[in-house]
C-alpha cells in the first residue's frame, strides 16, 4: 500500500475540549511489521501520547492502518517515524510521541522513539 492510501485510512473527530491540553494514550499491543532483510515477522507494543489540537485519532481507522504494516518490509527506525509523520499530518497535533518497543530477535530487543513538538 503507497503511503497516500495509508493515510487515508486514518479518520478523525473534532476535539471536544480544543482549548485545555489534556493527553491521549494508545496503546497497540499487537503491532507488526516484516523484516525488509529477513522477511521474518516484528512485533511491537505501539504507544501513542498525543496532546490534540483541533482533532483526534478515531480509533477503528487507527487500528485498521496499523494492519496495513503487516506485510510491508520497513525497519524499525523507517516504521516509527513514517507512522509519526502519518498521524503528524493528519491531525496537526500540540505534541506527539510514538514509542515503538520491539520484541527480542536475537536475543537483542529495539525501543525506537520519536517526537513531534508543534511551533506555537
Amino acid at each position: 500500500m503507497s503511503e497516500k492510501n495509508r493515510r487515508l485510512l486514518l479518520e478523525t473527530f473534532e476535539n471536544p475540549h480544543p482549548k485545555r491540553d489534556y493527553t491521549i494514550e494508545i496503546v497497540a499491543p499487537e503491532f507488526t511489521s516484516v523484516c525488509p532483510i529477513t522477511g521474518q515477522p516484528d512485533f511491537a507494543v505501539l504507544t501513542l501520547t498525543y496532546t490534540a489540537d483541533a482533532k483526534c485519532v478515531e480509533l477503528k481507522s487507527f487500528k485498521l492502518y496499523l494492519q496495513s504494516f503487516r506485510q510491508a518490509g520497513i525497519f524499525y527506525e523507517d516504521v516509527t517515524n513514517c507512522i509519526l509523520d502519518d498521524l503528524v499530518s493528519v491531525l496537526a497535533p500540540r505534541t506527539m510521541k510514538l514509542v515503538a518497543a520491539f520484541t527480542p530477535r536475537g536475543g537483542i530487543s529495539s525501543t525506537i522513539t520519536a517526537i513531534h513538538e508543534a511551533s506555537r
